[in-house]
């Protein structure tokens, strides 16, 4: 026939049940490792990790294109792109100018032509 098995119960009394026994769930789960430090990410792991994620990214709002650029801008203190910026402004502000001047002479020259009876079309 079959081996006998001799159970043993422990009985604990009431008051010192909460004492004796571990009524919390903490034994259920595996304790979560705790470490101080990040695992540290090279630049050239970065890199390829932004290559790879490139057309993932979303062009605006957070976590974009368009946060990374301002906060680039920001720590690079975008001292030349203000550089190039202040040059094409330069650059537009004396088109316009010649622009003026050039459609100045223009109507100048309509007026002469109408004082003298040319009639320009």
């Amino acid at each position: 026939m079959g081996q006998r098995i001799d159970l043993i119960r422990k009985v604990y009394d009431k008051d010192k049940y909460q004492n004796t026994i571990d009524t919390s769930f903490n034994e259920l789960t595996p304790p979560i490792p705790f470490s101080d430090t990040e695992p540290e990410i090279t630049i050239t792991q970065f890199f390829e990790a932004y290559n790879n994620l490139f057309f993932d990214i979303p062009k605006t709002g957070p976590n974009s294109h368009n946060e990374l650029i301002q906060r680039s801008s920001e720590y690079v203190d975008n001292e030349q792109t203000n550089l190039e910026l202040d040059a094409l402004y330069s650059e537009i502000n004396s088109l316009r100018e010649q622009l003026l001047e050039t459609q100045t002479q223009l109507i100048e020259a309509q007026q002469t032509q109408l004082t003298q009876g040319i009639n320009i079309q």
